[in-house]
């Protein structure tokens, strides 16, 4: 009797399932110097990690907003994992001379990463909302209207501190009522509330193992921003970058953010 329960056809193979031919075939770097390719890969590698990202942010949101608070932390701590990968390629950038870049550089135009749709969504998610990253993506429309969707929800943040106030701690109405689509603003109370979950973790245990994943999101999103930085400067100096940004001096810029400010603020205060 033939099993029909596995609806996989027999010839399926390794190619067909992961779309090889397609994914190979993404690859068209413009000029004919040979490290153009690298640029291309390495870009593109950072844009499937961040696909799979949104992935992960999105199923732990869920999970967060039904206080489902400990199988979320599964897709948070592969968060981390996938940024301490996504940091660590920026080694394999730097491999690439000043010279070698500069033989090439010309063809980018105006494109650069600053660009990338994902990394905003992302950025949106943690809670660093900043509408003026919207217009770069009108020429998209399911990239604009994903953005302006993510930028209009509440952040993993504003989850996690839903259930704050859940659990009977007081977070004030201002900081649950807020306007989302705004940067969020730090908060003494919202600091308050924290404390007291960091001063008797037995008591808050969730809520603890919930924070400190949120701060292993912001370590590695500085860790990565870091290393960014460090390479643009090797490979460019001090120059303006593709998208007309100020290159270095703009990255070091964003080493000032933290999308969960009161969870650092507290150390001192403990």
């Amino acid at each position: 009797m033939t099993d029909t329960s596995d609806p996989r056809p027999s010839t399926l193979t390794y190619a067909g399932y992961l779309a090889l031919d397609d994914l190979l075939a993404a690859q068209h770097p413009i000029s004919d110097e040979h490290d153009e390719m690298l640029f291309v890969v390495i870009h593109q590698t950072k844009e499937l990690w961040l696909k799979q990202i949104l992935h992960e942010v999105a199923l732990a949101q869920t999970l967060v907003r039904a206080g489902d608070l400990v199988p979320a932390y599964k897709s948070l701590a592969r968060v981390s994992r996938i940024q301490a990968v996504m940091t660590m390629s920026w080694d394999i950038l730097a491999t690439m001379t000043p010279a070698e870049y500069l033989r090439f550089r010309g063809v980018l135009g105006s494109s650069s990463g600053f660009q990338s749709d994902q990394f905003r969504r992302f950025e949106y998610m943690l809670g660093l909302k900043d509408d003026r990253f919207l217009r770069f993506h009108e020429e998209r429309p399911e990239a604009h209207a994903a953005l302006k969707a993510a930028l209009a929800a509440p952040s993993l943040y504003d989850d996690a501190l839903a259930q704050l106030a859940a659990a009977g701690l007081p977070i004030p109405a201002e900081s649950l009522n807020r306007d989302v689509s705004q940067p969020w603003q730090a908060s003494e109370a919202v600091e308050a509330a924290w404390l007291e979950v960091y001063r008797d973790t037995a008591r808050w245990w969730p809520l603890y193992q919930l924070a400190e994943k949120l701060v292993d999101l912001d370590d590695a999103l500085l860790t990565w921003r870091h290393k960014h930085v460090v390479t643009v400067e090797r490979i460019i100096g001090r120059r303006r970058g593709t998208g007309g940004t100020e290159g270095v001096s703009y990255l070091t810029e964003t080493l000032q953010r933290r999308c969960f400010p009161e969870l650092w603020s507290l150390r001192t205060k403990l």
